[in-house]
């Protein structure tokens, strides 16, 4: 089986994460996508998240229309809080696939720039095939150099696809999929009561009115009973 691993904070999951999910699958012919919210995000640390049990929800109800997504408790918060490392979630990921499976890593462009301050970041681009979903001003070269020299083999296209060949794996760089949603502009959305259609599936949205997600301190207090 193909799989590939889609984590972020999801807070929420939009539009936009469905719609570069759905065109790897489709690129890249995999059988899975583990979508993984993050329970305690290093990057994340002494920011408000909503709490990991509703975005695990909204993930779940994204994730049923596509046979292929299956939301994953892989990063799910622990007793101890400790930070949780992509490093530590891939290895974990390779113990439940068989050695024929092929482990791929979905990733934004943004994130993936910010590879260098992850936690192992050479062993993560060891381990896994990237499929990076890029967009306009974001060249090859500028993925490139976010990947130390001592690890890159050659440059070459595959498939149609723009492709990086590393010692031990692919960086693959995705473009033409365009999707410009972002959590924070739904997070504001919501809290100035203006509607989500088209920025997170109708179950989401439902959810998320039905929760009382995303309101401001002023809007909440107006709701209470």
């Amino acid at each position: 089986m193909n799989i590939a691993l889609f984590g972020g904070t999801f807070d929420p999951i939009h539009t936009g994460h469905l719609k570069a999910a759905k065109a790897a699958a489709r690129r890249f012919r995999l059988n899975r996508i583990l979508f993984i919210p993050s329970g305690n995000p290093p990057h994340k640390i002494g920011n408000h998240l909503t709490p990991f049990d509703h975005r695990f929800a909204m993930v779940s109800l994204a994730c049923a229309a596509d046979p292929r997504f299956v939301p994953s408790l892989l990063e799910a918060p622990t007793a101890d809080g400790r930070p949780q490392y992509s490093i530590a979630t891939i290895r974990k990921a390779r113990r439940y696939l068989r050695r024929s499976d092929k482990l791929f890593f979905l990733i934004g462009v943004d994130a993936f720039l910010d590879l260098p301050h992850w936690k192992d970041y050479r062993d993560i681009l060891d381990l896994v095939d990237f499929i990076v979903v890029s967009r306009p001003g974001y060249p090859n070269r500028k993925i490139a150099e976010t990947i130390p020299p001592s690890m890159i083999r050659r440059s070459a296209r595959l498939t149609g696809e723009q492709a990086i060949h590393l010692r031990r794996s692919l960086v693959h760089v995705v473009r033409g999929i365009d999707a410009p949603v972002a959590s924070s502009d739904i997070r504001d959305a919501v809290s100035a009561g203006r509607g989500l259609a088209g920025l997170v599936p109708p179950l989401v949205e439902e959810y998320i009115r039905k929760e009382g997600l995303y309101l401001s301190t002023r809007k909440a207090e107006r709701t209470r009973p």
